[in-house]
């Protein structure tokens, strides 16, 4: 019992130093609520809302975890994504993502579950625009059904 408690404790402390090193490239300081916020993100496969997390990680305030998510999405450790019904929707970011518009690409926004969903290998087509105007950002969401609710 004793070896396992201590396996549970060494795999705990590697986790904990692989988010700290995450946050620290990333250039933010480390603190035990960042690493809870990025502990839990890091463990979703889909695209998720403020209240989301907050329902998650009942110890941390609203306003706690809108600010942490908003200095990942300056840090370019999440992204956001608008996809209509009026809150954005949070997903992390790859390693070697740095947001550009070449890093964006289509999200999918079902009617029916209200899922949106992350189409990472459907690039956002290419815009050109006038020139002195300059892309940061792009935005790009197709809305249907999704394959669950489809059937």
């Amino acid at each position: 019992m004793l070896i396992l408690k201590k396996i549970k404790i060494h795999f705990r402390n590697m986790i904990n130093e692989k988010l700290e090193k995450r946050l620290e490239k990333n250039g933010i300081k480390p603190t035990a609520n960042r690493l809870l916020v990025l502990d839990a993100i890091s463990k979703k496969n889909e695209i998720f809302s403020l209240l989301d997390l907050e329902a998650e990680l009942e110890t941390i305030d609203k306003s706690t975890l809108f600010r942490t998510l908003t200095l990942f999405q300056q840090h370019l450790l999440v992204h956001t994504i608008d996809d209509g019904p009026g809150s954005l929707k949070y997903s992390v970011c790859d390693v070697e993502c740095d947001c550009s518009p070449d890093w964006q690409h289509v999200h999918f926004f079902c009617i029916k579950c209200k899922h949106t969903y992350c189409l990472n290998d459907t690039p956002i087509p290419s815009v050109t625009l006038p020139l002195d105007f300059e892309i940061k950002t792009i935005n790009m969401v197709v809305k249907g059904t999704c394959a669950n609710c489809k059937e």
